[in-house]
């Protein structure tokens, strides 16, 4: 496969120094312009700040990139033209010299094909609302069944199904914890309602558990963090219960199904939430960026 490294982030998995991966969907896809590309180099500022090394992961002309430089990353950012990848698109991409932003399952494969074990996203994918009709689940969650690395994030949309993204999670044997919770994230909101099994109170004890899988040896599958946004940044759960409401009835009533179901009610969200769905989009993203840097850095401390 044709990968690039770059020097700074192949020098530090040399050294056995924490690196953390970050996908590159947000900046492309996620956020509007020009506002990605500011954010874009303030997520990797706040790895630099956690003791971390910064690996924004894409594939740029047939190559996939781990760790990106200036040019790069403003590519990523202002070219209309960039494909979203997950991992079944990483080999059409590279054969025919495509340039895409890479998704959590395009992310989390090329980072642990290099040997990073720590990733921050914002959301995970998940089962979407009436699967039993459209069969509608994201491709994150079986690839995460094959890859070793620790995912940082504030769980899943809630606009997907929450109970039945979980359910499958366990079907898959991926491990997910509740960072300093004991009820799974909603994303835009601090808890979605439902529990989870474990809860981890420091990255000292989610560095404990990488090292515990390790001596487990396989199957090797992901270890997921889930991180919730700060209660003071969620979205406001009355607000967010009412847009998604109104959100759901009017893809009903416009006939939107299957896979349009789900940008239809994200980009009704940002409409009617007056663009503070973003904003706790954003601080979902922030806090589980400092927290991947901080359990890096006490995974290659000395046990």
């Amino acid at each position: 496969m044709s990968t690039q490294v770059s020097e700074e982030v192949r020098e530090a998995l040399h050294e056995r120094r924490p690196v953390v991966a970050l996908e590159s969907t947000i900046i492309a896809h996620g956020l509007p312009r020009p506002r990605n590309l500011a954010v874009a180099g303030e997520l990797e500022a706040l790895v630099r700040e956690g003791g971390a090394v910064p690996a924004t992961i894409a594939v740029v002309d047939g190559t996939a990139r781990v760790g990106l430089d200036e040019a790069a990353l403003t590519r990523i950012a202002e070219d209309p033209s960039v494909r979203k990848l997950g991992h079944r698109d990483l080999a059409p991409a590279l054969a025919t010299g495509a340039t895409g932003a890479t998704t959590v399952s395009g992310t989390a494969w090329l980072a642990d094909s290099v040997g990073i074990r720590v990733f921050a996203t914002g959301g995970l994918g998940g089962v979407h609302r009436e699967w039993t009709e459209t069969q509608d689940e994201s491709a994150d969650l079986r690839l995460l069944a094959r890859v070793g690395v620790t995912l940082v994030c504030a769980g899943v949309k809630s606009i997907l199904d929450v109970p039945a993204t979980l359910q499958r999670l366990e079907t898959l044997g991926v491990t997910v914890v509740g960072y300093g919770t004991d009820r799974f994230p909603g994303f835009y909101l601090s808890s979605s309602g439902e529990p989870v099994d474990w809860t981890l109170r420091t990255p000292h004890e989610v560095a404990e558990v990488m090292r515990a899988q390790d001596a487990l040896g396989d199957p090797r599958t992901a270890l997921v963090v889930a991180n919730p946004v700060p209660r003071g940044d969620q979205l406001d759960p009355a607000l967010h219960d009412r847009v998604l409401a109104q959100g759901l009835a009017a893809a009903k009533e416009k006939g939107v199904t299957g896979q349009a179901v789900t940008p239809f009610l994200l980009d009704h969200l940002t409409v009617h939430t007056e663009g503070a769905s973003l904003e706790a989009n954003l601080a979902a993203v922030r806090g589980n960026v400092r927290l991947a840097a901080r359990i890096a850095a006490a995974y290659r401390e000395r046990p």
